[in-house]
């Protein structure tokens, strides 16, 4: 059985979604997107089996892991019913493991990223905390360079100083100073549309992994460095 990929009729159906982004015309071509939606569907099982095999993740078929198609428009002034990309994320297992992986597929818009887009507020004290005593474990694994090729530096908003009760003056501020702590990726059409796409993926991910052990052992114990007890699900 060859290996799943995205399929140029996919990025076609896409296109021309955005440029007829009602009812009326997805009703009509439903089947098109049934197809579109099938496809993208066995990308995600075939990125979910592999990436399995490294890590410890929530089992999700490859429709669990894909977000839904239609927009929430209800605080948007676009009222577009549609995404015109399709876009899911695989979760890491237990409290224990931090991070999660995320990608998005659309012409002109596939990305994949991964990181901590909102971190609790306890979560950031920690980890702005962690870096402000001792920032050199966490920069040595950005600068490594399997992190480097894919994703070149953390990318998220920050604060326009410095965070209450931290010196603006600090040497890591530029990393202090963030809310968000995301590593991300962009792929071209080219891309992604190639054979070898799932292969370039997968890379990408794996070069997350220092990251999301780093993050995982600093959010799971104290400041003192003991482990925190989650209570069993």
């Amino acid at each position: 059985m060859s290996t799943p990929h995205i399929q140029s009729e996919t990025f076609a159906f896409l296109r021309d979604l955005e440029q007829n982004n009602y009812r009326e015309w997805f009703q009509e071509h439903k089947a098109r997107y049934q197809a579109a939606h099938e496809n993208v569907i066995a990308v995600a099982e075939e990125i979910m089996t592999r990436m399995s095999e490294h890590d410890h993740l929530v089992h999700r078929s490859g429709k669990q892991m894909l977000f839904r198609i239609y927009r929430d428009v209800r605080f948007s002034k676009d009222k577009s019913p549609y995404k015109s990309h399709f876009s899911g994320r695989m979760k890491r297992a237990t409290p224990y493991l931090r991070g999660g992986y995320y990608f998005r597929l659309g012409p002109g818009q596939s990305m994949m990223a991964g990181g901590f887009f909102s971190p609790n507020p306890e979560d950031l004290k920690r980890i702005r905390t962690e870096i402000a005593d001792d920032a050199m474990p966490l920069r040595e694994i950005i600068a490594e360079e399997h992190f480097q090729a894919h994703f070149g530096e953390l990318s998220g908003e920050g604060v326009k100083t410095a965070p209450k009760g931290f010196d603006k003056t600090h040497p890591d501020i530029d990393l202090i100073r963030k809310k968000q702590f995301i590593a991300r990726r962009t792929f071209t059409d080219k891309e992604v549309l190639s054979p070898d796409f799932l292969d370039e993926l997968e890379d990408a991910f794996l070069a997350l992994r220092p990251y999301f052990d780093y993050m995982s052992e600093l959010l799971t114990t104290d400041g003192n460095g003991q482990r925190i007890s989650y209570p069993e699900s």
